[in-house]
Parts: C-alpha cells; structure tokens; sequence
C-alpha cells in the first residue's frame, strides 16, 4: 500500500502494525494447532497503550508473543535525548510490532522480529520521524539451507528499494546481534535498520511494510521443514543453554529493551522476548566435529549465506 506525498501518517502505520499482528498471530497458531495466542490490551499511564498477545506451551511453540504498542508522551527519556539532543523538548509518539517465537524443537529456530515508527514533534517545527526494524533468526542445530532461505527472503524484501539495501543492513544485523563479552553473534541474522528517513515518508513507509510482509515468509517454510525432526535430551539441553545468549543479548544489549524499560513501558510486554526455560553452564565448550561445534565455527560468524547460494546448495523451498 502506497501513501503519497511526505507528511507522516500515523493513522496509517497504526492500521498497517494491528493487521500485520493479526496476520502473524493467526499464521504461527494454526501452525501450532493447540494454543491460542492469550491478548492482553493495556494502558501506560504517561500515554498510550498496546495490545500483547502470548502463546504458552503449545503443541509446537514453547512460548511465542506479538506484541503491538503505540506510546506518546510530552518529554522523552534521558537515555534517548542523549545521543540525539534535538529531541529534548518535543513530544514522542512511538508505534510498533515486536515479536519473539521460541520453539520446542531445537531443530526448528527462534525467530525474532520488529518494525517500528518514531516521530517526535513541536510547534513550529517540522516534526522529527524515522522508521526502524528488521529480523533475524537464531538456530541452535545448523542447516545451510535454512538460513540461505532466511536471507534470500531478506533480501527479496529489500531488492525494490535499491541494489545495496539488503547487504547494508544486513552488514548492520550482523554487527547489532552481535554479544561482545562472548564474540558470537546472536545467530544468522537478517536485517536490521535505524533512522530511515531519507527515502521520504511514502517509501520508507513502503520499505518497513516489506520487511513486515517478508517475515513469514522467512520464518514458516523454515518451522515446516524442522517441526518434525526427532530430538532428544542432548538436543534439548543444548537449545536451553544456547537460550542464554539470548537473554544476555536482551538484558545487556538491546536497545528496544532498554528504552522501554527506562521510558516507563510495560515490563511484561517488554520483558516477553525471554525464553521461559534457560540454563546456564560455567565454561561449557563444544566437543569437536559436533553439530554443536559446527555452530559455533560457522553460524555464529557474520556469512554471505547467499554466496552459498550460488555454489549449488540445495535449495529445499
């Protein structure tokens, strides 16, 4: 859906962000086929709200939440007038979808995603917006099939809007993802983008709408391909302590996170992301010529995974 001219319309974001949820919602829980996503509408005190929606234990989704917020308030946080001070003293509104999938199966991977649209305003002057977002996927047991599918969709989402948008941001997903304290990154990656703005409202607005739209497109061929791999107690362990990088991520990284938390958001909504079972272990490292092991050397590595593409791997989609 194109919009023209270059004024923001927020109307039209919101409605783009709650149909996007509903899409999302109904596709992961007919893939389930036992849980239904629980909604949870709520208000912030300061202004605003959202709509959270929660899957717990179900037949294929250990926990899966989509998340839905539109907050406004008169002032914004000092964390984020810090590194862009022309936004003290101007009113912020902030609308987006955040999700997180952790499966189950070790062999089916979590998925996170999230597009987003910020825009802070005062009279007399032109208001201030920029649109942010992307995804990316987090595999415990490694397929190159799977993340050449995930990144060719990344990169079908971005080739409308110019031949360098896919390897930019995914140059940034790479490097975002990234846990310094452990030097791996989160998992394959994607995309990822920030303060998109120069492309004028319409196309910028286009652009976040593709990315939202490529998600499933991504994320359910790859579910249908591992849900019915068997697994076992060593698979599972695994998964459990590779969950941890994700909460360290989350916890010490994340930038959604971080403002929301210090931005008076809602910590149940915010906090959703964490997986609801981790282990940690002191200085566990993988035996060598494991599938564990190949993770760690490869996957966890910033790939041009469609280079693999073009060697001949087997395409399974």
């Amino acid at each position: 859906m194109s919009h023209s001219g270059n004024d923001p319309e927020i109307t039209a974001v919101k409605s783009y962000l709650l149909d996007l949820q509903d899409r999302i919602c109904s596709t992961l829980e007919q893939e389930d086929g036992a849980a239904p996503f629980m909604e949870d509408t709520w208000r912030r005190a300061a202004g605003g709200g959202g709509r959270s929606r929660v899957l717990s234990e179900g037949a294929l989704f250990e926990q899966g939440g989509v998340n839905f917020s539109h907050v406004f308030g008169e002032g914004l946080p000092a964390s984020a007038t810090a590194q862009r001070p022309e936004l003290a003293g101007r009113r912020f509104e902030a609308l987006g979808v955040s999700l997180v999938i952790h499966p189950y199966n070790p062999y089916v991977p979590t998925s996170h995603a999230n597009i987003r649209f910020f825009m802070a305003s005062k009279e007399d002057a032109a208001p201030i917006w920029w649109f942010g977002g992307g995804f990316d996927l987090t595999p415990y047991y490694p397929f190159e099939e799977d993340a050449i599918h995930w990144h060719r969709m990344a990169r079908e989402a971005c080739i409308p809007f110019g031949e360098t948008v896919y390897s930019r941001y995914k140059k940034w997903c790479d490097e975002y993802f990234y846990l310094k304290h452990r030097d791996e990154t989160r998992g394959i990656g994607g995309l990822f983008f920030d303060d998109l703005n120069e492309w004028g409202f319409s196309r910028c607005f286009d652009f976040m709408q593709s990315v939202g739209d490529h998600y499933l497109l991504a994320y359910l061929p790859i579910v249908q391909q591992r849900k019915t791999l068997t697994y076992g107690e060593r698979e599972r362990d695994f998964q459990l302590y590779r969950r941890g990088r994700y909460v360290e991520f989350n916890l010490l990284y994340d930038r959604g996170t971080l403002f929301g938390l210090q931005s008076g958001g809602r910590t149940e909504s915010i906090l959703m992301s964490l997986p609801p079972l981790v282990k940690w272990r002191y200085h566990w490292q993988p035996a060598p010529g494991t599938p564990e092991a190949r993770l760690y050397e490869k996957f966890l590595r910033p790939q041009d995974w469609l280079a693999e593409e073009t060697r001949g791997a087997v395409d399974r989609y």
